[in-house]
C-alpha cells in the first residue's frame, strides 16, 4: 500500500465507531474557510476547496467504501458545486483585493436579491428532494435543504451578502441532526463547532458594516 493510499483510507477508532481521518480532515479545512472568511481573506476559497475535495470521497461512502457505506448524494453533490461556486468568489474576491485593497466588502443584500434567495431555497429544496429521493439518498429533504442553502451561502460570501452567514445557520440547524443519524459523528460535531464561527464571522462582517456605511 502506497503512503497517498495509507493516509487515504487512515482510521480513527473511538469504542465502537471507526473515523476516517480525511473526514476530520475535510471538516478542519471547513472551518479554517470559515474563519478566514469572516476576516476577508482571499485563503479562505483555496483552503476550502482542498476540504470540499476530502469530503466528496468520505459522502459517496459506498463508493469509496468508507465505515457507514451511504451515499448521501446531497452532501456529495454539493462538495462538487462548492469547488465551482467558490472559483467565481476565488476570483470575486481577488478582484476586489486588487481593486480596492479588501478583498469583498460586507454589506446587506437587497430586498429584491433577499426575496430572490427565498424563491431559490424554496424550489430548490423540492427540486432537489425529488431528485435525491429519486437517486435513493439518505434523507433526501434534509439533503434538499443542506444541498441548496449551501450553494446559496457560499454564494452569498463571493457577492459580500452579510445574510451568508444566516443561510449557514439555517443549513447547520438540519445538517447536524442528519449527519448524527447518519452517522458521520466526526462532521455533525465539527458542523456544530462551525457554527460557533459562523456566529462569530457574523458579528465581525456587522462590525464591519457599522464601521462605515460602506463597509471599508
Amino acid at each position: 500500500m502506497s503512503l497517498i493510499e495509507a493516509l487515504f483510507d487512515a482510521e480513527l477508532h473511538i469504542g465502537s465507531a471507526t473515523i476516517l481521518w480525511r473526514e476530520i480532515i475535510g471538516n478542519a479545512f471547513g472551518i479554517g474557510s470559515a474563519i478566514a472568511g469572516a476576516r476577508r481573506s482571499v485563503w479562505a476559497w483555496p483552503v476550502g476547496i482542498a476540504g470540499n475535495a476530502l469530503l466528496f470521497t468520505v459522502f459517496m461512502g459506498a463508493l469509496f467504501h468508507t465505515p457507514q457505506e451511504l451515499n448521501l448524494y446531497g452532501q456529495a453533490g454539493r462538495q462538487l458545486l462548492f469547488i465551482t461556486v467558490s472559483v467565481y468568489g476565488w476570483t470575486q474576491w481577488r478582484r476586489g483585493a486588487r481593486d480596492s485593497g479588501r478583498a469583498v466588502l460586507p454589506h446587506w443584500a437587497t430586498t429584491r436579491e433577499r426575496v430572490a434567495m427565498i424563491a431559490v431555497m424554496a424550489s430548490g429544496t423540492i427540486a432537489f428532494a425529488w431528485i435525491f429521493d429519486l437517486l435513493g439518498s439518505y434523507g433526501a429533504w434534509a439533503e434538499a435543504w443542506i444541498f441548496t442553502g449551501s450553494i446559496l451561502a457560499t454564494y452569498g460570501m463571493a457577492r459580500g451578502w452579510t445574510e451568508f452567514w444566516l443561510i449557514w445557520i439555517g443549513v447547520d440547524a438540519v445538517g447536524v441532526p442528519l449527519l448524527f443519524r447518519a452517522g458521520y459523528y466526526p462532521s455533525a460535531i465539527l458542523y456544530l463547532v462551525y457554527a460557533f464561527f459562523v456566529l462569530w464571522g457574523f458579528a465581525m462582517w456587522l462590525r464591519i458594516q457599522r464601521r462605515t456605511p460602506q463597509g471599508v
